[in-house]
């Protein structure tokens, strides 16, 4: 735009560990991200919850780093998106407040409801609305949580959040639900993208706790003169309702055509598939895109790059201690030791469900496990092992999705997994699929901002904004000579867990 001023997106994603904020511009370009950590609380066993109100705070300060550090006149971003984790369960009063702490996706606490409500409704009769799994991670099951053993709050609770929906709260005033974040309800139905009220009551929920349903890309409001205060955007700038940080990472990897396919590796791991039909099944994850017309098939492990964070922080004082004299990251260093060991690991197989386990076995019980370790094994191995195994996960969840008639022409890699060129050629080898990184590796939060930017009308359409936002970096195809040695390790990985998940579980 010759003479006019240039005009900014800015764009809010609600992760585990941190919120990432960045500006881009009309082209995809950043020109200023920061994030803002905040922690995850274990109270119990199984239990993993958040604070919203840290993520407001985290927001805010981010959102102020990113202006200072680009120089950007607050005035001069078009419009704000936002995407989130999933499965969250804010519950807020009539005047907004926050009455609980939220369960996040990997809160196993009301596996018992599930048990007893998958009996008395049928598990099959719920997933034939909501074409997802009845399992404690999910919205609902936490919802019920609240009404058995916290009545007060369920009682005080004027509506449930999810995540990215909180954060448009609390810049706009407005309570919205977007169609991607529907799955974590059972009573949402998949097939048309609205609330299904009697399914609602069967399960024991008030309907009336459900905001109303908006697409992605809808303007829900503007920025308040409060929100602009705290967090030092200017007053009145549109706000969209965003989505799931899935769908919004499966739109900033450009995969907005069936078959499509983002592969995921931020701290947790998994796929998502684009397809232009319903297909659901038992063991996997569907929800629609942010693309109207389009649904996401998901697979998620929770061993993504977590695992890798795990290991580097139990491991590499050495490596830290190293780098320092270098001037290279303990990861890249790790990534030097994996790369001395031969593809299969000599045998050494991982097990990434440090966490229970989500698709495709489901298993709140399932633990990581090392299996092959001899004396001439080295730390490589337990690095190249653990990189190996989060990609045999991923060619489980593809297996899967294949089964169930999804089809897979090629992955789009994101999440900070896919600057590791070894990781990602490993993943390659063992799907035999052949991936693409997009230069960005903030595709999530590029895929709020092209919410955005379609809803404030800076782009025309997906495939406008896509075109001029994503670009192809590299291209890793699958080494043939690979695929015995991994099919062989993926054949023990499926075995080992099938023999331990009784010892998993505790029974005798």
């Amino acid at each position: 735009m010759s003479g006019a001023m240039e005009q900014y997106l800015l764009g809010i994603d609600i992760g585990t560990s941190a919120c990432k904020v960045a500006v881009f511009d009309g082209n995809g370009r950043v020109q200023a991200s920061a994030s803002g950590s905040y922690n995850v609380y274990y109270p119990h066993p199984g239990w993993a919850e958040q604070n919203p109100e840290e993520w407001w705070q985290a927001v805010c300060s981010a959102v102020k780093s990113v202006i200072e550090k680009g120089k950007i006149k607050p005035s001069d971003i078009a419009g704000i998106g936002i995407d989130g984790q999933s499965w969250s369960a804010i519950p807020i009063d009539g005047d907004g407040n926050v009455l609980a702490n939220t369960p996040i996706w990997m809160d196993t606490r009301a596996a018992a409801i599930c048990e007893e409500t998958g009996r008395r409704i049928g598990v099959k009769r719920i997933f034939d609305v909501c074409g997802n799994p009845f399992k404690p991670s999910y919205t609902t099951p936490k919802v019920l949580w609240y009404k058995e053993q916290m009545p007060e709050v369920y009682k005080n609770t004027d509506k449930v959040l999810q995540s990215n929906s909180y954060i448009a709260f609390k810049l706009t005033g407005e309570v919205t639900q977007e169609l991607t974040q529907g799955y974590g309800h059972h009573c949402f139905s998949m097939r048309h993208g609205t609330w299904d009220k009697d399914m609602c009551r069967e399960l024991g929920m008030e309907p009336d706790m459900l905001p109303d349903i908006c697409a992605s890309h809808q303007v829900i409001g503007t920025v308040t003169a409060r929100a602009a205060a705290e967090c030092g955007l200017a007053e009145g700038i549109p706000v969209v309702a965003g989505a799931l940080d899935a769908a919004c990472g499966t739109l900033g990897a450009g995969a907005i055509h069936p078959g499509e396919t983002q592969e995921q590796g931020g701290q947790a791991g998994g796929m998502s598939i684009c397809m232009d039909t319903y297909k659901a099944d038992e063991r996997l994850i569907l929800s629609f895109h942010a693309v109207p017309g389009q649904w996401i098939l998901q697979g998620g492990t929770v061993g993504g790059g977590g695992v890798m964070r795990w290991l580097e922080h139990e491991f590499a004082d050495y490596e830290r201690l190293k780098g320092k004299g270098t001037g290279k990251s303990s990861l890249e260093l790790f990534n030097e030791l994996a790369e001395k060991v031969s593809a299969g690991s000599d045998g050494v197989v991982f097990l990434p469900y440090m966490s229970g386990e989500r698709s495709p076995i489901w298993d709140p019980h399932a633990k990581g496990v090392y299996y092959g370790l001899d004396f001439s094994k080295t730390k490589g191995h337990f690095i190249r092992a653990a990189m190996e195994g989060v990609a045999l996960s991923l060619r489980h969840n593809l297996e899967v999705a294949e089964q169930a008639g999804a089809s897979v022409s090629e992955l789009r890699s994101m999440g900070g997994s896919a600057n590791s060129l070894l990781w990602t050629q490993i993943k390659s080898d063992v799907t035999g699929k052949r991936i693409v990184v997009p230069s960005s590796d903030t595709a999530t939060t590029l895929g709020a901002v092209i919410l955005a930017g379609v809803g404030v009308g800076m782009y025309k359409s997906f495939d406008e904004a896509v075109n001029k936002t994503v670009a192809k970096k590299r291209y890793h195809e699958p080494d043939i000579g690979k695929q015995e040695i991994y099919t062989k390790n993926y054949r023990v990985y499926l075995k080992l867990y099938e023999n331990l998940k009784a010892v998993m579980k505790g029974e005798e």
